[in-house]
């Protein structure tokens, strides 16, 4: 192979698109589940839906007037993924049930081993990593969960096979999926508990149905169409102001969330639990409708003590109070910051990166090159996800630094490129400084942008969208060593 993808979600599927338009054809796609769509694949939840506006999170060069909300529902988002395989022709190159164990550069050849789990080796002369961050659950560190003898699950992994219709329910976690399938559930249930360890800002969703005439007006006129996707583009870059400094967009965004969560809930104890003690956007700021007014209902309980332990029927708490649940369900969220559960990357000096990323903490040239990983690039990688807009639109402007690099790269026959260190050290010394005081730093809070929630930031953007675009239209031959293949 020219190139190996790893990982058939939107960064996967979006990069093989852009390879084949600049004439690379040789690749395939390892995919370890039985069909493509990442994490529109694998969380099936009952309310999951995108909290980006579905004319945004779609890739610019196919646009679809079909969506039948603002929000899409996560099975049109995999419906629409299935649909651009197709018309680009891509299930060819993916090779379904095939998990990628290793890989491993072999310098002296200058090209990459790919081990699967099939035990069959592959080579690569590039490797591209799109296995996203979102695709590992995290389960809180709570003592004598194999104790609970009742159902227990995390939302990526929704039992739908189990019947919630008159249980007792115990969710964990107050975050982007939590506040979606809490209203779903809460009314077949007889009593549902919502345990929060910290309340989430929430600003107003405003989804609205898609009409067929709006549909139709969408496909006749793609323009008009692309209008609203750059409208909405440039007003979540302009939202996005409020991250960098105090400002007042900060305080208007504040304001209105404010207003949101105080016209929905009119009991005052439940408003001091739902009111946040940190600066919005430190955490991700959430979107709903329906969140607040379900915590409302009768037979809902937002829970503020934390849990001790878990028992035989439930769960006890730090106060010694004991709940009895049938069912526990998971919404804590992911394995951002750590990776040694992905497959081994094995670079010059037989260097792991994975596992030095969990030392060190992930860092990378642009979010795609690592030094001592030559012709090895990533799709969202560090410090390229976002807390204003969509990723989607990073996706993009990595595309076409990879799509540069590969035809740079292809003139070259015998020699790889390896960014210099002192290129990537530099780089990452000014990411850094520009973080220092924005919010996710001094906002206040522990967020999984962080690791260990409170360390070093390896997931944000500290930028425009536009700014990164800028930043990798192109790639620089000079902030690589270029190496001769020697056999």
């Amino acid at each position: 192979m020219e190139v190996a993808i790893i990982g058939a979600g939107f960064a996967g599927i979006g990069a093989a698109i852009k390879l084949k338009e600049a004439g690379i054809e040789a690749i395939k796609i390892f995919e370890r589940k039985k069909e493509l769509g990442g994490t529109w694949r694998d969380n099936t939840y009952p309310g999951c839906a995108c909290d980006i506006p579905s004319f945004l999170y779609s890739y610019s060069f196919e646009p679809n007037p079909e969506w039948s909300e603002s929000f899409s529902p996560h099975h049109e988002i995999l419906a629409y993924l299935k649909n651009c395989a197709s018309k680009y022709d891509l299930y060819k190159h993916i090779q379904f049930e095939t998990a990628v164990l290793s890989a491993t550069f072999i310098d002296d050849k200058g090209y990459w081993e790919i081990l699967d789990n099939n035990n069959k080796y592959y080579h690569a002369r590039s490797v591209i990593s799109c296995s996203g961050p979102l695709n590992e659950p995290v389960y809180p560190d709570i003592e004598n969960k194999e104790a609970f003898e009742g159902e227990l699950f995390h939302s990526l992994n929704w039992n739908h096979q189990y019947d919630l219709k008159n249980k007792r329910v115990a969710v964990i976690g107050t975050g982007a999926s939590a506040i979606q399938f809490v209203p779903e559930v809460a009314p077949k249930v007889s009593q549902l508990t919502v345990f929060q360890r910290t309340a989430p800002w929430i600003s107003p969703k405003n989804n609205q149905a898609i009409d067929e005439i709006s549909k139709n007006r969408f496909r006749k006129f793609p323009a008009y169409q692309k209008f609203w996707r750059e409208f909405i583009y440039w007003f979540l870059e302009f939202q996005g102001l409020s991250q960098y400094k105090d400002n007042k967009i900060r305080a208007w965004r504040k304001k209105v969330t404010t207003e949101h969560r105080m016209s929905q809930i009119k009991d005052s104890d439940l408003l001091k639990k739902t009111t946040p003690n940190y600066e919005i956007g430190c955490k991700r700021i959430l979107i709903s409708d329906n969140y607040y007014p379900t915590l409302e209902r009768e037979n809902v309980t937002l829970e503020t003590t934390s849990i001790k332990r878990f028992t035989k029927t439930g769960i006890e708490l730090n106060d010694g109070n004991q709940l009895d649940f049938d069912v526990v369900i998971f919404g804590t969220g992911f394995k951002a910051t750590t990776f040694g559960h992905i497959y081994d990357v094995i670079g010059l000096e037989n260097r792991n990166l994975f596992k030095e990323w969990d030392i060190t903490g992930a860092e990378a040239f642009k979010g795609i090159n690592v030094s001592g990983f030559p012709n090895f690039m990533l799709v969202v990688g560090p410090n390229t996800g976002l807390g204003h807009n969509s990723i989607i639109h990073m996706m993009e402007s990595q595309y076409n630094y990879i799509v540069d690099y590969l035809l740079k790269l292809k003139k070259q026959p015998d020699n790889y490129f390896n960014i210099k260190p002192e290129v990537q050290k530099e780089y990452n010394i000014n990411l850094h400084k520009k973080l220092e005081p924005m919010i996710w730093n001094k906002g206040g809070c522990n967020s999984y942008y962080l690791i260990d929630g409170k360390g070093k930031n390896t997931s944000i953007w500290p930028g425009s969208t536009i700014s990164y675009r800028k930043l990798t239209r192109k790639t620089s031959l000079a902030d690589f060593e270029i190496s001769k293949i020697k056999s």
